[in-house]
């Protein structure tokens, strides 16, 4: 079972994703998800992306369509090993138009060099109905 500290310091990760991409602050993914990240944002038919540059470029050509505010909520964690977490948790993303967005999120998180980072995301859209 994740620590509390483990708990709050993957939480916290999650946020500062969040943080990092409204800010456009891309140069800090780093400090959220591993090297080998894959990133698959395939249900808002955007592509689903592997490794910190892809990611960050996929970011970079969303443009005037990316979200201008990304919320995380309900955050779930469930132990895998000693070094990854499966986590689960919704967003809200606030779009250009007003509109607001929901999706899921489905993580493994896994501490990398002694922090955690998200290793694998998947992002899956309610308005699909599909379930992440």
């Amino acid at each position: 079972m994740p620590s509390t500290d483990d708990r709050l310091q993957i939480t916290e990760v999650l946020s500062l994703l969040g943080q990092i991409v409204d800010g456009a602050h891309l140069d800090r993914l780093g400090e959220v998800v591993t090297p080998d990240v894959v990133y698959d944002l395939a249900d808002a038919g955007v592509g689903v992306f592997e490794g910190i540059e892809a990611v960050r470029a996929a970011f970079t050509a969303l443009g005037a369509r990316a979200p201008l505010a990304h919320h995380v909520t309900n955050v779930v964690l469930a132990p895998v090993g000693p070094d990854e977490v499966a986590v689960r948790s919704k967003g809200l993303m606030i779009m250009a138009d007003g509109s607001i967005l929901s999706v899921d999120h489905v993580d493994a998180v896994r501490r990398h060099d002694g922090r955690w980072r998200i290793a694998h995301r998947v992002v899956t859209s309610l308005a699909t109905g599909r379930a992440a």
